[in-house]
């Protein structure tokens, strides 16, 4: 009988994933379990491991009738209780240990109890001090024609509306193709921008990859690029001007997500009394624009 191979499910670039043969050994990589598991989740393993702690040595201090001195309230939980003071060496006066085991006992609990708090505190302020990247990513991408030219235009703006020094942005094509000899591979294609580099971003971008002869997304329509199950992947990243670290986001178009022949809806807006308006409502919608007309006629103006 063959042995079944251990297996782990995920989403990864919006695609469902089964990998076998990898083993699954969270206990030897615990800093990076609780560094990517959620906050609820977090402090509900925290929870459960400081209940099932004080549970393990309430039994231990039950397991000499008396240990604890002035048991309020009698019984078991009474000793569940004096472990979580315990634990925290917190030490109300009241319940103590009054034999030589029960202070061995508790003796080994503040030892780990002192060990767990070092360990927590280490990892919520590893979370707190992670640096986050709070980039908005427009949720669709344009192909258009831009100054006369095919170009696939996306844009992204600064939600915290700081400075993020020297950001830079990188394209890439990512689609499935067959070798010269029929072998299936997955190809990753740079995708120039006309400006790649943003000395100051603070409030939007607007990013142009110009589709000519050179493009990979020469000739590609929307059922191609279906077909080869390709999509887009939009890096940015740069030196958060607050904090002096460095950030970094990205953003994954699929084909669903690109829209032919069609402009973003313009957010901003030049006020009368000289104060200009962004409104980040409308930053995600994107509008159909006038078919091609024929060969001679000048494309509609510019609106990226």
């Amino acid at each position: 009988m063959l042995k079944k191979h251990p297996f782990i499910r995920r989403t990864v670039m919006g695609r469902q994933v089964v990998t076998y043969g990898l083993p699954r050994r969270p206990w030897q990589d615990l800093y990076h379990l609780f560094m990517t598991m959620s906050w609820p989740r977090l402090f509900a393993t925290y929870g459960g491991v400081f209940v099932l702690f004080n549970l393990v040595f309430g039994l231990l201090y039950q397991a000499q009738p008396d240990a604890v001195a002035n048991l309020s309230p009698g019984g078991y939980w009474g000793r569940f209780f004096f472990s979580v003071e315990t634990l925290a060496t917190v030490g109300y006066g009241d319940m103590h240990p009054a034999t030589v085991y029960a202070h061995i006992v508790a003796s080994v609990e503040i030892f780990f109890g002192l060990m767990g708090l070092a360990l927590v505190t280490g990892l919520m302020f590893a979370r707190f001090s992670r640096p986050t990247a709070r980039i908005l990513f427009a949720r669709r991408a344009v192909v258009r024609q831009f100054d006369g030219r095919q170009t696939l235009i996306l844009r992204a703006a600064n939600e915290r509306q700081n400075v993020i020094m020297e950001a830079s942005a990188e394209l890439r094509l990512i689609r499935d193709e067959r070798t010269v000899e029929g072998a299936r591979i997955r190809r990753i294609y740079d995708l120039p921008l006309r400006r790649s580099e943003q000395p100051m971003f603070v409030f939007g971008w607007t990013l142009l990859h110009v589709i000519d002869e050179a493009s990979p997304l020469y000739g590609i329509n929307p059922e191609t690029l279906v077909a080869a199950k390709g999509y887009l992947l939009l890096t940015i990243g740069g030196t958060d001007e607050t904090t002096g670290q460095t950030l970094m986001s990205r953003q994954e178009y699929f084909p669903a997500a690109i829209h032919w022949n069609h402009a973003f809806v313009d957010v901003f807006t030049a006020g009368e009394d000289g104060i200009d308006h962004l409104d980040y409502t409308r930053f995600h919608d994107v509008e159909p624009l006038p078919e091609p007309g024929p060969p001679g006629e000048p494309p509609p103006g510019p609106r990226p």
